[in-house]
């Protein structure tokens, strides 16, 4: 790709990064809302929605539909590797997250990746009762999440009143939350429209692609979703959307795949994407437990997302 050609796919992923910093700023604000006027912490209010990201749901039905599993399973390993390693290790490098998590939330964190496993269990094509089964789950974790959030004190008393703003009335809450979302949502395209057009000329293996490429595109807002409201003191906000989109990412998604578009697993999600996601969870787990992901924990996950980024460039 020449630097003339390229200059459009960079205007293209620079604006999408400027529509997510603004509407990311104004989802914190919807999502705190919602959470006061609801009396849920926003933390359970940004897990359930900041969470929810239909373009990762979108790419992977389509893809496994195609038989496209390297891709279709890359939504949901290669995306969650993403979350955990680049984008949580990037956003404590830039804004160190500061937040205390219930126990029984960090069990659900840690777990959840585990049970990702199940599809995998059988050889062969991904049966459809795991699908059933991985929803279900994703409806009590989320129902568990929510729960255990209504007394929990997530960050300390001088931040919260540090973050504290005006009141907010249930339209302007809503329509706050509405527009982030939509407005995320149509950045984020552009960032991984951008993005995919810088790369797409590059000749690289379909494990690449599906496991690392494809799921760094989509998410490449997640450091932003990451960053933007641990810097304004919600950091309870930016770990409900952590543990959310995870949430979303290994128990919903990989749910709706199993379920409605079984796919063939291939052997290196088996051997290298579902230990190597574990191994990662765990981890952050154990810095999470520790009250956030300092900038030195941050880098320690910068370094395994690289680290995995290498391994599926040389398997095959």
């Amino acid at each position: 790709m020449s630097a003339g050609s390229a200059l459009p796919a960079v205007a293209v992923f620079l604006g999408g990064v400027v529509l997510v910093v603004w509407a990311t700023e104004r989802l914190v604000h919807g999502l705190v809302g919602i959470g006061t006027l609801l009396r849920v912490a926003p933390f359970a209010v940004s897990a359930v929605l900041g969470g929810m990201e239909a373009e990762n749901v979108a790419v992977g039905l389509a893809a496994g539909s195609r038989g496209a599993a390297e891709v279709a399973l890359g939504t949901v390993f290669g995306g969650s590797i993403v979350l955990v390693c680049a984008a949580l290790g990037l956003g404590a490098l830039i804004a160190p997250l500061r937040v205390r998590l219930p126990r029984g939330v960090l069990v659900t964190f840690a777990v959840a990746p585990v049970l990702a496993g199940l599809p995998l269990a059988f050889g062969g094509t991904t049966p459809r009762w795991t699908g059933a089964v991985l929803l279900l789950a994703f409806g009590a974790a989320m129902g568990y999440v929510v729960r255990a959030s209504r007394t929990h004190r997530f960050i300390d008393d001088d931040e919260v009143e540090e973050a504290r703003e005006k009141p907010a009335t249930p339209l302007r809450a809503i329509v706050l939350t509405v527009l982030g979302i939509g407005v995320v949502t149509a950045g984020g395209e552009l960032v991984a429209s951008g993005a995919t057009r810088l790369i797409s000329d590059v000749g690289l293996s379909a494990g690449l692609v599906g496991m690392v490429l494809t799921p760094a595109v989509v998410e490449s807002d997640e450091v932003i979703r990451q960053v933007v409201p641990a810097r304004s003191g919600r950091h309870d906000v930016s770990a409900g959307n952590a543990v959310g989109t995870l949430l979303w990412f290994v128990l919903f998604n990989l749910g709706l795949i199993a379920l409605l578009t079984p796919v063939q697993v291939p052997r290196l999600t088996r051997m290298l994407d579902y230990p190597f996601l574990c191994g990662a969870s765990w981890l952050a787990t154990a810095f999470l437990a520790r009250g956030g992901v300092r900038r030195t924990a941050g880098a320690t996950l910068v370094a395994l997302a690289v680290a995995y980024a290498v391994l599926r460039g040389v398997l095959r």
